[in-house]
């Protein structure tokens, strides 16, 4: 509930600042591992209509925010996930580090890079210059959603809709979890 709460003023920073920032925070990674996909898309859109009052934006760019801070980073993060979990071994490591901190990268990565893509670059930046502070950008989400996962799959694992002890720790007759 509460980063749920904090997506609209991350999404909303550059204007409550008043100062052009690169690619806002998008929080919608961390939500897709707190409440699942479906979840997390459907509580998107109160986000963006949030956003959009309190910003003062006009629909077209509170829907650009609604594709590319939130609902293109989520339905990146749940393939990322689909890669982890179907590629790597099962392990706990494997869940923080892979879906919350590398699965993280690769989402508000790519989601910046497609933002790019079909946007292009505001006046007065060069397309590539955009791409690294998307990529810088994107390294901060990863930090704080890799630590905020590592911190709740040891206090509070049933937090996460994306996690289940069975798939990610050892049995207890020593073997490795199974596919």
């Amino acid at each position: 509930m509460v980063a749920w709460a904090v997506m609209p003023l991350l999404w909303g920073m550059d204007r409550y600042a008043s100062a052009a920032l690169v690619q806002p925070m998008s929080g919608a990674v961390f939500l897709v591992l707190l409440a699942g996909w479906p979840l997390a898309v459907v509580a998107m859109l109160p986000v963006a209509a949030v956003t959009a009052l309190a910003a003062h934006l006009d629909a077209i760019e509170a829907t650009h925010r609604l594709v590319w801070l939130g609902i293109a980073p989520a339905t990146l993060a749940l393939g990322a996930g689909a890669v982890v979990r179907h590629a790597l071994p099962r392990h706990l490591f494997i869940y923080i580090f892979g879906r919350g901190f590398l699965g993280t990268l690769a989402a508000c990565t790519a989601a910046g890079a497609l933002s790019v893509a079909g946007h292009g670059a505001p006046t007065g930046t060069s397309t590539g210059d955009l791409l690294i502070a998307q990529v810088l950008a994107s390294f901060g989400e990863a930090f704080i959603t890799g630590m905020l996962t590592a911190i709740l799959v040891a206090f509070h694992p049933h937090w996460l809709a994306t996690y289940a002890d069975r798939l990610y720790l050892p049995r207890d007759d020593g073997s490795a979890p199974g596919r």
